[in-house]
């Protein structure tokens, strides 16, 4: 199994896949240090056409970048789960998502490609996750709420039931999110309010 990023995210994927019972890891990362990482091989990206027959998982937070990482790279991605973490049979997440520790999604919620649903967050029924989204740790999303490609919904905030959150918008810590949100826009508080947009992606 190969590891996209020789970071703390990649610590934490590793750890996942650890106690999946996966034990030949790899780390490939673009600026590696050394030739080890957590005590497994590390390799230069450039590496990467010579791994054959390994899957692979992105360990990069940045929801752009690992939109495009995911689109230049030509091998198949894993879904990495952690044993703690409750997923409704109703609900497949889709290839390169990682689940953390002590995450819940519940029944009929559709969770798409390379999301990260990030430690002890909880999804409740019909949601639905667009690809590249990032659900940061203790983050509560009511039933029916629809997160849109690429948007980081920040730790410790919560959304209440049916809202809809445009695509690569960013939900600032701690915000309460009572009202849908458009595309790209910036929003803290309680309860939320837009403070600025994002640049879209070109």
């Amino acid at each position: 199994m190969i590891i996209y990023g020789a970071s703390g995210h990649g610590k934490v994927i590793a750890e996942i896949l650890e106690k999946n019972g996966f034990t030949n890891i790899i780390f490939v990362d673009d600026k590696p240090v050394g030739d080890s990482f957590l005590d497994y091989p590390l390799h230069h990206t450039s590496k990467l056409p010579e791994l054959d027959d390994q899957d692979l998982v992105i360990a990069v937070g940045n929801n752009r970048t690992r939109s495009k990482l995911a689109q230049s790279i030509d091998k198949k991605f894993t879904v990495a789960v952690h044993p703690s973490a409750q997923i409704s049979h109703r609900c497949t997440p889709g290839a390169g998502t990682v689940i953390m520790a002590g995450v819940v999604v519940n029944a009929d919620s559709t969770i798409g490609e390379h999301v990260i649903l990030n430690t002890n967050c909880s999804i409740d029924h019909d949601c639905v996750l667009e690809d590249f989204v990032h659900i940061s740790p203790n983050v509560a999303l009511a039933g029916n709420v629809h997160v849109g490609e690429g948007t980081q919904v920040g730790i410790g905030s919560s959304v209440i039931q049916g809202v809809r959150i445009g695509k690569y918008a960013t939900i600032g810590a701690g915000a309460a999110i009572i009202e849908d949100v458009p595309d790209y826009a910036v929003v803290v508080g309680v309860p939320g309010k837009v403070i600025r947009y994002n640049v879209p992606s070109v």
